[in-house]
């Protein structure tokens, strides 16, 4: 009996040792954005094909920002983010599909993986790095004093 109950229990301080992986936000794969055409499609058709996104730029006139993260926790330590990415979608004054980005983030600095642009003046940026830095990044003693 008392093998068993030993047993059960290394059993079980394996199964604790092992890593959960979670995954939250949503990026449009590069499929779905292959279906976009810079130039030509507007916020009505990103919208149909891709979705809505959780984040749009400050501004009414602003960017469409997907962000995808992934966290792997093992056992007690604290979640730790092991990828980010976010899709940046900008539009001109006229609701059309003006640059369509995608950025990772890597030894803690923003990385452009991959850019479809019409204009060499590339907007959003700032925001965007704001953006990439701050999720995840809160300091949950300045919320107990």
């Amino acid at each position: 009996m008392a093998r068993n109950l030993w047993l059960v229990l290394a059993i079980g301080a394996l199964a604790a040792c092992q890593p959960i992986y979670r995954s939250h936000g949503y990026v449009p794969s590069d499929s779905d954005l292959a279906m976009l055409v810079v130039g030509q499609d507007t916020r009505d058709t990103v919208g149909d094909f891709i979705g809505r996104p959780s984040s749009a730029g400050v501004l009414e006139d602003g960017g469409w920002y997907y962000v995808g993260s992934r966290w792997r926790e093992l056992g007690l330590r604290k979640p730790q983010e092991i990828s980010r990415e976010v899709v940046a979608i900008s539009f001109n004054e006229g609701g059309v599909v003006q640059n369509i980005e995608r950025f990772g983030l890597e030894d803690g600095r923003v990385v452009t993986l991959s850019r479809r642009v019409t204009d060499s003046n590339i907007k959003g940026v700032t925001f965007l790095g704001q953006l990439l830095g701050s999720i995840g990044n809160v300091n949950a003693g300045q919320f107990l004093n």
